[in-house]
């Protein structure tokens, strides 16, 4: 009996997210891997704080916190089999562990750009840890090498299907049936405040 792994890609919105987006052409430059539906087990690598862009390293994700409130997405699906699966949560779970001992390669990320492989030990960007991740499954990895590996090189796996593509928390609302959360400015909360006194 197998198993279901899943793979977010997702814009964010910030700086970072934009200028990687001026090289690739492609809206959606942020990409983690899940093991369930919704999303509770989620990971990547980015910054450790939403204030703090210089600060990366390994991250267990949550889709509907910081960054991700406003972020659009595609999440894809793909059929790994049990031994596939134990694989990639074990590895996970090791770097989990020793998560201090990960940092973010955004060196990598400059080489990526000019097409060649620059591999650091314990350090990865989002694409190249998720590519790493899957080399665990024969039938899904990328043809690419991982330190090369960019989000819209997994839109080009058939091994991974479309399930769905728009605002990230109106996905995970739904699957994990909970009301949407609205999210109002700062003044215009204010300004509802005041009229509700008028």
């Amino acid at each position: 009996m197998g198993k279901k792994i899943y793979i977010i890609l997702s814009n964010t919105g910030t700086l970072f997210s934009k200028a990687i987006g001026m090289y690739t052409k492609k809206d959606l430059n942020h990409a983690s891997i899940a093991f369930d539906e919704e999303l509770n087990e989620m990971y990547s690598f980015g910054r450790k704080s939403s204030h703090n862009p210089f600060n990366g390293g390994f991250i267990k994700e949550n889709p509907t916190e910081g960054l991700f409130q406003r972020a659009t997405c595609a999440i894809y699906e793909c059929e790994v089999t049990d031994s596939e699966y134990l694989g990639m949560k074990n590895k996970i779970s090791q770097m989990e562990k020793q998560k201090q001992l990960y940092k973010y390669n955004l060196i990598g990320l400059v080489f990526v750009a000019i097409n060649i492989e620059m591999e650091r030990e314990n350090a990865f960007f989002c694409s190249q840890f998720v590519a790493t991740i899957m080399k665990e499954c024969p039938s899904s990895r990328l043809q690419v090498a991982p330190p090369l590996a960019q989000p819209h090189h997994f839109e080009q796996l058939s091994a991974l299907t479309l399930k769905f593509k728009g605002n990230l928390q109106t996905y995970v609302s739904s699957k994990r049936n909970v009301e949407q959360p609205i999210h109002v400015s700062v003044w215009r909360k204010y300004a509802l405040s005041i009229a509700s006194f008028m």
